[in-house]
């Protein structure tokens, strides 16, 4: 008898764990920068994105001043603390693209996806049966242009979030 109740316990216990979903964090950022007008500009900026904990690789490209963010597994970084290195380094974020698994996004109910305490606020249409990553872009102010931010404060005006500019809540759009 206690053989049998083991032998359920054990498998039961095997079934939970496998049907428990991992979700893993952000995987990578794609980040734009604006203002730099040589290599030692950029890296400034490279210096900044290393010393975050949690980074585990940087690769910038000079030419259009992309900076490429790799995590270490199970990284909890969140957008703002890349966005503050960037602005310590003396330059601003001209686009911020993050890539996560497409199962985050399942996960979001009524548009939101909860994160390590900050909010993403989907502004387009969910995943459609995808798997794999996906590539999310921030609307928010300081992750675009100011220019760009300007004309986006008129296409958002419907969504009661994006004008406040809450540093922990990202308005963002699937991209790919």
């Amino acid at each position: 008898m206690k053989n049998t109740n083991l032998k359920f316990i054990l498998i039961a216990c095997l079934v939970l764990i496998a049907s428990v979903k991992s979700y893993s964090q952000i995987s990578k950022v794609e980040i734009i920068a604006t203002g730099l007008t040589c290599s030692m500009c950029s890296n400034a900026i490279n210096k900044q994105l290393k010393a975050t904990v949690g980074v585990d690789s940087v690769s910038t490209d000079l030419n259009t001043n992309t900076f490429l963010v790799y995590f270490k597994k199970d990284s909890k970084v969140m957008p703002r603390v890349l966005k503050e290195g960037v602005e310590k380094a003396g330059f601003f974020i001209g686009s911020f693209v993050i890539t996560m698994p497409v199962e985050n996004l399942k996960a979001a109910s009524d548009k939101t996806i909860s994160l390590n305490g900050s909010t993403f606020i989907l502004l387009n249409e969910g995943p459609n049966g995808s798997t794999g990553e996906t590539k999310l872009k921030i609307y928010d102010k300081g992750y675009v242009t100011q220019k760009e931010y300007k004309k986006l404060l008129k296409m958002f005006s419907k969504v009661a979030s994006y004008p406040l500019e809450n540093e922990d809540d990202y308005h963002i759009k699937i991209i790919i």
